[in-house]
């Protein structure tokens, strides 16, 4: 027999599922804008892509701002996608309708903006798995710990780094690798 089919009939649903996972790309997982149609992250492949979980009643909520100054001066190369998440104090309760004019009102974002998600925990997303565990993105496990942590994906879909709430976006520790 194969050794291959052998190692593949001895796997359990869960360890396929776990396979499966890690075999896949950034671009394959499935998320929607917040108008609720898809988002096709590969429409994005050439570029890096900066996600950000963000929140309109937060301290740092005022970087969505600095998120806006990234997007517009390396939009050549770079995405920001803000993903709004609850998980923190409470401070994104809007709907997807509220949300979105918060964000245009308040800060002119135009970058994309995803629906709302969970980043850790039982019902995290398949986009926070990918960005939060190293046996998925390849390269490094973290914990989402607040409001504005940010993930850093290159050109090809590769996970390259994350940076904390308070590194803001203009900083030179993100912008170094836009450059």
């Amino acid at each position: 027999m194969n050794p291959l089919k052998a190692f593949v009939g001895t796997l359990t649903t869960t360890d396929n599922d776990e396979v499966r996972k890690a075999s896949r790309s950034i671009y394959d997982i499935d998320i929607n804008n917040l108008q609720g149609k898809p988002l096709d992250l590969s429409e994005f492949k050439g570029k890096k892509i900066l996600f950000v979980n963000v929140a309109s009643k937060c301290g740092f909520t005022h970087q969505y701002r600095d998120l806006q100054e990234l997007y517009e001066a390396y939009k050549d190369q770079l995405i920001v996608i803000g993903v709004p998440c609850n998980q923190f104090g409470n401070q994104e309760p809007g709907n997807s309708n509220e949300i979105q004019e918060f964000c245009e009102i308040n800060y002119g974002v135009t970058f994309p903006v995803t629906e709302k998600i969970d980043v850790k925990g039982p019902n995290q997303h398949d986009l926070y798995d990918w960005l939060t565990r190293k046996a998925v993105n390849g390269k490094q496990n973290s914990i989402v710990k607040w409001n504005f942590q940010k993930y850093l994906v290159d050109e090809e879909g590769e996970f390259v780094d994350y940076f904390y709430s308070v590194t803001k976006p203009m900083n030179s520790r993100i912008t170094k690798y836009l450059k």
